[in-house]
């Protein structure tokens, strides 16, 4: 028989970290859950749509995409790839320890997920600082600004022509005072000037007078990079947001937030974290190595 002390502890227990808006545990996981998978739903849509335009303008200037591809390094793409899928793995070990309620797991495996999602853009900034000294930022100003007069000895091979200059030849004077896009390797389009492996948007958008215009393919590679960095870029912040969410996370691990009766927070995190590696999954293929098969 219960006394009246039972009905008092029963009447006022609060499961932890029940919100006091929502009544059970249950009422409150639920909404939770729908929350996020709406969230994600519209980020779905958000980068679909970034990804549309990648296929539309891909379509229409294969060439142009794969040079822009070629000049990309499939290795730093990969290793971050690598990294991703790791960050993954402990993301989900996070959440089954958390349901364990095994705190210093937690918190060892959150400080792993953050390690490696650091790992992830210190290589973008690497990547990003290549292209910024190789004149491949697609907004005029924000490229390494080197005076002419700093190579005067080759002037004349920087003025050429891009398809004129060989590989394996004289090297390209980086010269761009105003810091400029800049692209001098029309190799690929050379190889299909006589139009066999070309759309009929690019027998337009590459030529004139019958001609190669490397500066028409430049704008076409430009194209690409615009693309490039502003899915990447999006990416990337997307991953910051996540280390921000992680350190919260970390820090209500640390104080023993999360066990067996309380870890939703834990597994909504991990989903986040888990979608921002699935985008950069589709991105590492469409960027890095769709058209490298041209160079061979």
């Amino acid at each position: 028989m219960a006394t009246h002390v039972d009905t008092l502890d029963h009447e006022h227990y609060h499961p932890p970290g029940l919100q006091h808006q929502f009544e059970d545990m249950k009422q409150q996981e639920e909404s939770v859950s729908i929350g996020m998978w709406m969230f994600l739903v519209q980020e779905i849509m958000f980068f679909g749509g970034l990804f549309t335009v990648y296929l539309v303008f891909r379509s229409r200037f294969p060439m142009a995409f794969a040079a822009g591809s070629n000049h990309l390094d499939a290795f730093w793409g990969g290793l971050n790839t690598l990294v991703l899928i790791v960050s993954s793995l402990t993301m989900a070990l996070t959440v089954y320890y958390a349901q364990k309620g095994n705190r210093n797991m937690q918190v060892i495996l959150i400080a792993l997920t953050m390690f490696f999602g650091a790992v992830f853009l210190g290589v973008k900034a690497i990547e990003y600082t290549g292209k910024y000294n190789d004149g491949f930022v697609p907004i005029t100003g924000l490229n390494k600004k080197v005076r002419a007069d700093a190579h005067a000895d080759h002037a004349a091979v920087a003025e050429k022509p891009c398809y004129e200059v060989e590989h394996g030849g004289a090297e390209h004077a980086y010269v761009n005072p105003r810091g400029d896009f800049q692209w001098t390797d029309c190799s690929l389009v050379k190889l299909a000037e006589d139009g066999k492996y070309l759309t009929d948007a690019e027998k337009v958008g590459y030529f004139s007078n019958g001609q190669i215009d490397p500066n028409k393919f430049r704008d076409k590679v430009r194209i690409f990079f615009w693309i490039y960095f502003v899915m990447t870029g999006l990416h990337a912040l997307h991953m910051i947001v996540g280390l921000g969410l992680m350190t919260w996370l970390g820090w209500k691990a640390w104080l023993g937030t999360y066990g067996p009766d309380y870890y939703m927070p834990v597994e909504m995190s991990g989903l986040y974290w888990h979608f921002v590696d699935i985008v950069w999954i589709f991105l590492f293929p469409l960027l890095y190595l769709l058209g490298r098969h041209f160079m061979h």
